[in-house]
């Protein structure tokens, strides 16, 4: 039982119904009924009975409610009340891979830079999961390739990006330097994990050109895709900054597709209902 709990359940109890209190708490409302789930299971009492697609509380769910109220004040007081908040403490930053190998210690080193007392947590990962840590609170601010897929985040570029088409330089294809999207169809592919911004814009862009890619490999690991290609096991589209180095060395070749744009950009999101510190918005400022 956690906080995040008790405040669902105030919430449910003021607007009541499970619906309403997911649109005042921008969480969904599946998750709402969860919460109320975990409290029922923990405390073993029913919070609310369900008659006619309405919510009546229980008696048990009334005396809840009495310290739940006085819980959820005293943490607002808190959170008012506690002077220099934004000189201590902890910020959590969430990175997709891309952005999080090349980007953020450097974004972290300024930040240390202005605000030294503060910790800064990091966590690196897939865009999809960066996104959901924002939508469960895990972290505070995300920064991820492509597009967001829930109306409970802001979000805003701060960074043009691209991704690149490679080849290993023994490939029947390194001759080229321009190709058709039809050239390149029958190809193995080996492709980043689906949830990773990469992939999704690669599947879009095949999809809508109506061509179904054989993907022999899909992997989390940029650079285990980047030595197979070295080897000649097929092609690839990955992000510019994390193949330039073997490009430069001429371990791989970068294939343009005519007509086909590979751009895109990197974000900073965070929830809605997230309360931005002075030295959020700071960090926010670094990266833009």
């Amino acid at each position: 039982m956690t906080l995040r709990h008790i405040k669902i359940f105030v919430t449910v109890c003021q607007t009541g119904s499970i619906t309403a209190a997911g649109e005042k708490l921008f969480i969904a409302q599946p998750s709402i009924s969860v919460a109320i789930s975990e409290l029922e299971n923990y405390y073993g009492i029913k919070l609310f009975d369900r008659i006619s697609k309405r919510l009546y509380i229980t008696e048990p769910g009334k005396k809840l409610l009495q310290y739940a109220n006085h819980i959820v004040k005293l943490f607002d007081e808190m959170e008012t009340e506690v002077k220099n908040f934004d000189n201590h403490g902890v910020i959590r930053i969430g990175a997709s891979i891309t952005i999080g190998t090349y980007l953020l210690p450097k974004y972290v080193k300024s930040f240390k830079e202005i605000y030294p007392d503060i910790e800064v947590q990091a966590i690196v990962d897939n865009s999809d999961t960066i996104e959901q840590h924002i939508l469960n609170n895990y972290i505070d601010i995300g920064l991820i390739e492509g597009n967001i897929h829930n109306s409970y985040i802001k979000s805003h570029h701060f960074k043009e990006d691209k991704l690149v088409l490679i080849c290993g330089i023994n490939h029947p294809l390194s001759n080229h330097d321009e190709l058709d999207i039809n050239d390149i169809k029958n190809e193995n592919f080996l492709l980043r994990e689906k949830g990773s911004a990469g992939r999704e814009l690669c599947d879009n862009i095949f999809a809508t050109a109506g061509i179904d890619l054989n993907i022999i490999w899909e992997s989390s690991s940029t650079q285990a895709i980047i030595k197979a290609v070295t080897l000649g096991l097929g092609l690839s589209i990955l992000p510019y900054l994390l193949v330039k180095d073997s490009i430069n060395r001429k371990e791989i070749k970068m294939l343009n597709i005519k007509n086909i744009s590979l751009d895109r950009y990197f974000s900073v999101i965070y929830h809605k209902n997230k309360f931005l510190t002075n030295s959020a918005k700071a960090f926010i400022d670094i990266c833009e």
